[in-house]
């Protein structure tokens, strides 16, 4: 049985990676994902804010004098042990490669053509596989146009693209007005992959404290829809690898994915339910699913329900829209 794969330019082992998360905070956690199956790694996200705080507070010690303090910057959570600053983070990178025998891919987070896409060099000097670089970028401006906001992430990404060699995934969100054009442009730009769906978490109000707060809902199967329609619909149309994002929980899903195109499945919010070891259910799942449905490879099945290669492609776009309303018997 050959669960083999290829991504970013890498031949991974199977096709399940965890995704960024707090699971890569530690290497004694990313050993144990990797004893369990996983055949690569997305760390935990390096964010602009991040290195935007650290360079504000060095101008200001350097300009002011060690008696001085910095502005405090309240929005900005206290360094911790989950919330390792831009030097730890390239040591971490540093530290995985040495103990782990499969590929690192580093994490950027970013809004806004910067400084901070130098760390895409120092990602990639550390050693990291490949880069994925995260825009999680919410328009508030209204005066800002669709088009506006979609020269961002190709300008991002053509600038990541000149300062790194090894490859970069770009991980989006599914706002987009025109996703497959917006896709084509990114796979034009020179994205190696594209990562399907980013989940933008929403704030919450308390009610007590009458603060906004931030509020991480773990996703559920059903978030995989989204992505399933996208990859299914991208397959075979971009040059970019396709990974699939949000809603990946069990050998199915995996499966599902798979078939509509995705050439990796990231999974995060199963692994933080389950513990690292979740792994070994599903490739076993996997193995045996493929075993009785006489498929011999992963790349056998890859695509075989993409838009492209089923009879009825129109069952991804409208025409699957009223037919499900259509055939809905709601219990009277």
């Amino acid at each position: 049985m050959d669960l083999s794969t290829s991504y970013c330019g890498l031949t991974l082992k199977n096709p399940i990676v965890p995704s960024a998360s707090p699971l890569s905070h530690a290497l004694d956690t990313m050993r144990r994902l990797e004893d369990a199956g996983a055949s690569a790694i997305v760390m935990y996200s390096l964010f602009e804010e991040q290195i935007e705080h650290e360079t504000k507070e060095l101008n200001h010690y350097t300009t002011y004098g060690t008696e001085s303090f910095a502005e405090a910057l309240s929005y900005f959570p206290e360094v911790g042990e989950y919330n390792l600053g831009p030097d730890e983070y390239i040591t971490m990178i540093r530290k995985a490669k040495q103990s782990l025998g499969i590929p690192v891919i580093g994490s950027l987070n970013g809004v806004s053509p910067g400084g901070w896409i130098s760390y895409a060099k120092k990602i990639e000097e550390a050693g990291a596989d490949a880069l994925e670089l995260n825009v999680y970028y919410i328009p508030t401006d209204p005066k800002r146009t669709g088009q506006d906001v979609e020269n961002l992430y190709v300008d991002i990404l053509k600038q990541v693209k000149q300062t790194v060699r090894i490859p970069v995934a770009m991980k989006l969100g599914p706002f987009f007005s025109a996703m497959a054009n917006m896709a084509a442009r990114l796979d034009d730009a020179g994205a190696d992959a594209l990562v399907l769906f980013n989940r933008f978490y929403q704030p919450d109000i308390d009610l007590e404290t009458l603060e906004v707060k931030p509020n991480v809902i773990l996703s559920t199967p059903q978030a995989l829809r989204l992505p399933l329609r996208w990859i299914a619909i991208l397959h075979g149309r971009v040059k970019a690898n396709l990974a699939a994002t949000s809603g990946i929980h069990n050998a199915e899903d995996v499966l599902k994915m798979l078939m509509a195109g995705a050439d990796v499945t990231q999974m995060c919010s199963s692994l933080l339910r389950n513990g690292p070891h979740h792994i070994e259910r599903v490739l076993a799942d996997l193995t045996q699913w493929m075993q009785e449905h006489e498929y011999v490879s992963v790349r056998q099945m890859k695509g075989s329900m993409s838009q492209k290669s089923i009879a009825d492609p129109a069952a991804f776009e409208r025409a699957n829209y009223m037919k499900a309303l259509q055939s809905f018997r709601p219990q009277l």
